[in-house]
């Protein structure tokens, strides 16, 4: 039965079934034969965190164990935080209902820097104190993990455990930890101790940091016996190990992707220097297609979906892809289930990839030029030519495609004006094909639509030394774009450039800006990411009062021998291999993809042996 206060701010809300639960696929246990109780939280609405493949993975897995529960928690719309603060209902978790804390531990996954006030707001909900150091053993374990986790310094004081890398082998880890130290009646301080034993885990209490009269940090040193200087990332060295999850809970309210989805891959082989999921994730390794064919067929027969995602950074770049589509379109025509391929590459898109995902229906097709010319595609190392665009459009457009997405980045390293009046240009050679091709569908016109975003220096990549370019200069840059346009076939878009400022802060940020975080919160930020919610002005405010300048950490060039915030984090690549691209990047030079020759970038040593057997010729 719901709680009466529930079912008061149920009658007042937008969209209710965001709080329900009661979802088809919902696990549910007995409380009373539970040992461990974990809370998934997803720092946004229900509808994006539903939409997240990394949940559903976790999810299943947990609550694989008979004797532990992984429930999910969402952070509520506007109209649903104020019904609850209204009535001091507490956050609660979809499965039981039960408030966040009667569990043993809330994980949180850092999948975006500007999702860091909402879990500030989801904690507060709860009723449970920001600071780590506030908590003591009544309180449970705050844990985190995501690719934001490559740098968590701004919230390391929120949380009691970090998980760097791949959670698979670590959360159970953690889990039975926690299940240990309850039946033993440890301190938290000796189960943090225990925890931080296992693979990849970084307990920020552990590690103390020292700044330059400057503001630049100085040391990050342990303060525990035992405690390693620097954390190297878990990660899973055969993913045939973890077949993917057939079985996934079905939202109540549309998902941004409602749809079946299946990792085919993990990592990426291309070595773009602007994509920190490219350099985290590394080494590339692929399941087998027999194992996906399998787990994609129980996946839509256990859930209904009649669309199936084939997920991953470069799915193209799958060495069976072919005869996995083959597979796949065995049983998936007959069940009317269509195939799509989000992360098509511009280089190795055929007829043949056509024709095997368009048998059920059409989706639009989007490929990331993400520079418009030449030598700012080689700065990037975005091994893409105009010649693989024009032949891409033209299989579309034979296709009977009449629409194209292409994105693109402002604001890369290097960039000129004259690199932004080439998006325009390479839009408009796009549309100049559509009409030169004989074979373009009869009586229609093509759309080409631009979409871009401002581009953040991440960390670990080759381009975390360099500065951001400031909200002025990427305002010129999108109006000199939208001037450079002269067709009305062509559509703009663009990201806000304040937005990207504050990503841009945090990405590179240090622990410093903790009290900023919590100060903002206060006064009222949240939801950071939603450009209606979103206040530039109170966080610029913030910053002032509290005496801290944002652009120090993301508009000011990084030394090649500074200490980073996120020095004592290894995701695997070797500094000197960051330095190594970054000077490449500067003499506009191309890195070859690694499954064609390594490249020496250190990732080889978390799998104890070569990423690729090179003899086999695997292009």
């Amino acid at each position: 039965m719901f709680d009466p206060k529930l079912k008061e701010a149920l009658g007042r809300v937008q969209k209710p079934g965001r709080y329900t639960g009661g979802e088809p696929g919902s696990i549910y246990k007995e409380k009373d034969k539970v040992d461990v109780r974990f809370a998934f939280c997803f720092p946004d609405t229900y509808e994006v965190g539903m939409s997240f493949l990394g949940e559903k993975i976790l999810y299943e897995l947990l609550n694989s164990h008979e004797n532990w529960w992984c429930e999910r928690a969402f952070m509520p719309w506007l109209d649903m935080k104020a019904e609850m603060e209204r009535l001091q209902l507490p956050l609660y978790t979809m499965e039981s209902k039960d408030p966040l804390t009667a569990f043993d531990a809330v994980g949180f996954t850092l999948q975006y820097e500007l999702s860091y006030t909402n879990i500030l707001a989801m904690l507060d909900l709860a009723g449970i104190p920001f600071y780590s150091k506030d908590r003591d053993d009544r309180w449970p374990l705050i844990v985190a993990g995501g690719p934001c986790a490559c740098n968590a310094e701004p919230i390391a004081d929120f949380f009691d455990v970090i998980q760097l890398g791949e959670g698979e082998n670590q959360l159970p880890a953690i889990c039975a930890e926690i299940e240990k130290a309850k039946k033993e009646g440890i301190s938290k301080k000796q189960l943090l101790l225990n925890i931080a034993k296992i693979p990849g885990v970084y307990i920020p209490a552990f590690y103390d940091v020292t700044y330059h009269e400057d503001g630049r940090v100085k040391a990050i040193t342990p303060n525990e016996p035992g405690i390693p200087t620097r954390i190297t990332k878990a990660i899973i060295k055969d993913l045939n190990q973890f077949a993917p999850p057939t079985n996934f809970v079905v939202p109540m309210v549309g998902a941004i992707q409602d749809r079946a989805s299946i990792e085919v891959l993990r990592g990426c082989v291309r070595g773009c220097r602007f994509c920190q999921a490219g350099f985290l994730y590394r080494p590339m390794r692929q399941r087998d297609a027999s194992l996906l064919n399998k787990a994609a067929q129980d996946l839509c027969a256990n859930t209904g979906y009649e669309e199936l995602s084939l997920s991953s950074l470069s799915t193209s770049d799958h060495g069976q892809l072919e005869e996995l589509l083959d597979d796949l379109n065995e049983w998936a025509p007959k069940e009317h289930v269509s195939l799509s391929l989000p992360s098509l590459r511009v280089d190795n898109f055929s007829q043949s990839l056509i024709e095997k995902t368009t048998k059920v229906r059409k989706s639009g097709l989007t490929f990331a030029a993400e520079a418009g010319t030449q030598r700012l595609r080689n700065v990037i190392n975005k091994n893409v030519t105009w010649d693989e665009i024009e032949k891409t459009c033209t299989i579309a457009f034979n296709a009977g495609y009449t629409s194209v997405k292409l994105y693109f980045m402002m604001g890369l390293p290097t960039e000129t004006m004259e690199d932004i009046e080439g998006i325009a240009e390479t839009a408009q050679k796009v549309v100049d094909l559509y009409y030169k091709n004989t074979n373009h569908a009869k009586g229609r016109g093509v759309q080409v639509t631009i979409s871009c975003a401002c581009f953040v220096p991440k960390p670990h990549t080759p381009f975390q030394f360099v500065p951001m370019d400031t909200a002025e200069t990427l305002q010129a840059k999108q109006k000199h774009l939208l001037e450079s346009v002269h067709s009305r076939k062509i559509k703009v878009n663009y990201h806000d450039s304040t937005t990207s400022f504050l990503e841009g802060v945090f990405a590179k940020g240090d622990r410093r800006l903790a009290p900023v975080i919590v100060e903002a919160y206060k006064r009222g930020c949240y939801f950071d990411g939603w450009e209606e919610c979103f206040k530039y002005d109170t966080w610029m405010q913030t910053f002032a009062d509290l005496g801290i300048d944002p652009a120090f950490y993301c508009q000011r060039p990084i030394a090649l021998d500074e200490v980073t915030p996120w020095s004592h984090m290894d995701y695997g690549i070797t500094h000197e291999y960051l330095v190594r691209e970054y000077n490449k990047a500067l003499a506009a030079q191309t890195t070859p993809p690694c499954n064609r020759a390594c490249n020496a970038c250190g990732a080889n040593h978390l799998l104890g042996g070569p990423c690729f057997d090179y003899s086999q010729n695997l292009v």
